[in-house]
Parts: structure tokens; sequence; C-alpha cells
């Protein structure tokens, strides 16, 4: 009948109107080597797919080849090129069949890069079954993987008295004569691979049951992060015998376990931090069997981007009533609201009033 025809006319307009199966998504791309974005849609033939940069339009040349499945080629991708441009940028695959045109997600290209160490390892003096700290730091896109050297040779990490902290920090406890030598810090992503510069580590002998004081030698720092980053609050305590670390927080609240590792003899590792964990966190390191104590603290901040919680509806009311509009967001610092009516900024005054931080 007529409502079959309809129904099988909806479903081939459906057919034949174009959508994405797949998008381009962010890449580091490293230089000099080609780099590919997909891109695959689906429509009533015939489909033109183009490609665009930083909103223009791609030319096809010998650097860049649309494929009759979408996908673009760069033959060889450069942060900078001879005459000033670059590769990197926003990309957005552009479709288009008899029935219209879709564009798809921006994809954000940066170049992988690697800086100069900012923070060089130096050399440190240790006693025997004391403490020993090295620390680097270095920038790169994507992030880069720390690992250190001793003498030429990878650190042995199997050794439960070396701790490799993700934040570049190497922490030997209960240090040996045999642990003197030269350390260098290694980083490494898909840019390049560097060594920093070497610092030594000199030990030396000392009457191990002499005691000593507990004392922290580092402590946390204050640190601010975004929600599902990882936080790492080091704590390097040294003393005869040999101080035992605990954490807790300021504000008395339980740390929990959930996401919760010690590195390490007294490190604090909280995986995929929430707004939930903010608070100063304070690292204890106790005389064992005492009450002698010496503390250190740290701020951890955790941000949230902002999000509704509820977006206003469409509503309809007749001529000389109230209509309440609703919006809530949250977010970490909290969000500022703002009304706009036809794009323009909405002011209060007037038949028009705003309530509870703009909400």
């Amino acid at each position: 009948g007529a409502s079959g025809r309809i129904r099988i006319l909806i479903r081939v307009i459906c057919e034949a109107e174009l959508s994405f199966v797949l998008e381009p998504s962010d890449v580091i791309a490293v230089q000099e080597q080609p780099l590919m974005l997909h891109c695959q849609v689906s429509g009533l033939p015939p489909v033109t797919i183009q490609w665009r940069h930083s909103g223009l339009l791609l030319i096809q040349d010998q650097r860049h080849t649309t494929f009759s499945n979408g996908s673009l080629l760069i033959a060889h991708f450069l942060k900078t090129r001879s005459d000033g441009s670059s590769d990197e940028g926003d990309y957005e695959c552009v479709a288009q069949n008899s029935f219209g045109l879709v564009v798809s997600r921006r994809a954000r290209i940066q170049a992988a890069t690697m800086a100069n160490f900012h923070v060089q390892p130096e050399s440190v003096h240790a006693e025997e079954s004391g403490v020993a700290r090295f620390q680097c730091q270095i920038h790169g896109l994507p992030e880069p993987v720390i690992s250190w050297e001793k003498d030429g040779r990878p650190v042995d990490t199997g050794d439960e008295r070396y701790t490799l902290l993700p934040t570049g920090v190497l922490q030997i406890t209960g240090v040996r004569l045999e642990d003197s030598g030269r350390f260098c810090c290694v980083a490494h992503n898909s840019a390049a691979v560097k060594h920093s510069a070497e610092a030594v580590l000199t030990v030396s002998g000392s009457q191990s049951s002499v005691y000593k004081e507990p004392m922290i030698l580092v402590g946390p720092e204050n640190l601010t992060l975004t929600v599902h980053q990882t936080a790492i609050l080091e704590c390097v305590a040294t003393g005869y015998p040999r101080p035992i670390v605990s954490w807790s927080r300021l504000d008395g609240r339980p740390i929990g376990v959930e996401g919760i590792q010690v590195l390490g003899t007294g490190n604090l590792m909280i995986s995929d931090v929430g707004v939930q964990h903010s608070g100063v966190y304070v690292c204890a390191a106790n005389k064992p069997g005492t009450r002698v104590r010496r503390t250190a603290q740290g701020r951890l901040v955790v941000q949230a981007p902002a999000e509704f919680v509820q977006a206003p509806q469409s509503i309809a009311r007749p001529v000389g009533t109230t209509a309440i509009f609703t919006c809530q967001a949250q977010g970490e610092p909290e969000p500022q609201l703002t009304w706009l009516k036809n794009g323009q900024v909405l002011e209060p005054g007037g038949h028009v009033k705003l309530k509870n931080n703009n909400r």
C-alpha cells in the first residue's frame, strides 16, 4: 500500500544520504615519514572526497594523494617546509554526492618533537646503606619515556633497591659500595632518543649501626592535574634504623585503595585521578617502634573540564506567561555560565531574570 511505498522511499533516501563509516583521528606524526589519514563514507555513488587542511582545500600534488577509498597520504610529513608551510594543523574529510555534503570531525596532526633536557642529573655523595636520588626532566611530544643507565648499561630494574618513577626520578635505597658509578638519563619517543649529561654517584662506608634521626630528603610537590591523569607524590626518607614511610590526608579523610600504588619505599601513585582526590597529602617518616617522626606535605589539585548536567529544553508558552529555562553545569573550578539569545549575550533586566549563578 501507500504506507509501504513511503517506508521504502524513506529507506532508499536514508541509504542514499552520506554518513561516515570512518573519520580521521588525531595523530602525532614522525617527521620526514609518510602519514596516512583515514576516511570512509557510505552513500549513493558517485561520491567525491576531498580534504581540508586548516580550513583550505588540499590540492592533489606529489605530496598529497587522496585514494579512491577516501584515505589521504602525505608522502613526506614535515613540521616546516622550505616555503614556510607546515603539514601540521587540523584536517577534515569532505564528502559529497547528489544528496548533499558532509564534513568529518577535525583531526589534529602534530609533529613528534623532543626538546633538550631542562633538568640534568647532578652528582651525589651517599653513605653506605643510605639513599641516593637522581632526576632529569625533558619535554617532548609524545611524552618521552625515561630510563636510566649506569656506566653505559641499563640499570637493573629487577633490583628492588632501584626505583624508577615515571617523572624521571631514579631512587636508590640501601646504597652499597658497588652502586658507585656514572649515571645517565635516557629519553626516547618517536621523534628521537637523547642522553643526558652523566652524574657520578660516590659511596663512602659508614657505621650503619650508629643511630641517625629520620629525615625526609625529598617530599611531595604541589601538583595541579586534570581528571584521569596519574599523580606521583614522591617521598624519600633516610635514617637508621630505616624509617617507615606512611601517607595520610591532612583533612583526615581516607586515601582509599582503588587506583593507589606505593612505588619503591614510599612514593604514592594515584592512577586515574578524580576531583575527590584533591587535598593536602602528608608523608611521614617514622623511626620504627617509636613516635619519632618527620613529615612533609604537598597539595594535589585535580581540575575537571566543564560539562552540562542539565541543558535547557525548548518550551512553548502563551503570551504574557512566564518561561523558565534551566541550565546546570559541573567542573572544577566551578564553571561560569552565560546565557545567549540568538547568539547575543543575554543581560538581566526588565522581564529577564537570572538566578543561582545564571542558572
